[in-house]
């Protein structure tokens, strides 16, 4: 019987944010429109999971010791030392949080002790089935608007319940970073635990050099670029039809969770 229970739950705590939306095979219409037709392989990567996005236009500026951020309706731009509350959200969350977590609300700054470095919270937290965790990292296939750039992390979401946040490291001084809300500022990514456990990792083998191919090997070889190569009246695109029909599977990431109260953009 198909599991229809949600695999994956993001829960809005920052109603200002806007919602996770499923990443997008063209890269919001950036990618060539030969790889979107022809290469599976760039358009999989940049759909493989959900964008998430910045929870209000923000501009950060470094100057080399310091960090400083801005919004819109902002009386100036203020020091971050060495952490900021979102916009009224401390009030918000205390009415809504038990008594107990009073005063607890996550932090939607915070400035590292490396030097240029910013844990943003993007105003959500997740949370995935059994055996499953999250890769956290920069949108895939998407040109960065520049200015910064933004560490990978995997967190094991199915044990782990807290802020879904980034680390951002700025690049330039002197000059504001501007990270708009309606733009993806991350992309996560389902793994399940076993894809990166240290039995996986370590059962590799490494063929040293063509002597030492196979038979199969080669045969594959053949069957992958060789024989279609002399097919002058092969299709474009055969690989990308073939990943495509290989997909038809039920996999339990492979459709559109409910979100609970998260509504998904259209």
């Amino acid at each position: 019987m198909l599991n229809t229970s949600p695999q994956l739950r993001f829960h809005r705590l920052v109603e200002q944010a806007r919602p996770p939306q499923r990443a997008d095979r063209s890269g919001i219409g950036t990618l060539p429109t030969r790889s979107y037709r022809y290469c599976d392989a760039v358009t999989s990567a940049a759909g493989y999971g959900w964008w998430v996005f910045c929870p209000l236009e923000l501009q950060l500026i470094w100057d080399g010791h310091d960090i400083f951020w801005y919004f819109d309706g902002a009386a100036d731009w203020m020091k971050l030392s060495p952490a900021a509350q979102f916009p009224d959200f401390s009030r918000t969350f205390d009415n809504a949080a038990p008594k107990a977590l009073e005063g607890c609300a996550p932090p939607f700054l915070t400035a590292l002790p490396e030097p240029g470095v910013v844990q943003i919270w993007t105003g959500l937290m997740a949370s995935t089935a059994p055996g499953w965790s999250l890769l956290v990292r920069p949108p895939a296939n998407l040109p960065p608007p520049g200015g910064y750039c933004l560490y990978e992390g995997i967190v094991e979401t199915d044990t782990w319940f807290g802020p879904l946040f980034t680390n951002l490291r700025l690049t330039r001084t002197h000059k504001p970073v501007h990270l708009r809300a309606d733009f993806p500022l991350l992309q996560v990514q389902p793994l399940p635990r076993q894809a990166y456990a240290e039995q996986t990792l370590s059962a590799t083998a490494i063929v040293p050099d063509m002597d030492s191919m196979s038979g199969d090997d080669w045969d594959a070889y053949h069957a992958t670029i060789a024989g279609p190569s002399l097919d002058r009246d092969r299709p474009f695109g055969s690989y990308a039809v073939a990943a495509r029909k290989r997909r038809q599977g039920v996999c339990p990431f492979s459709r559109t969770p409910d979100l609970n109260a998260v509504p998904m953009p259209a």
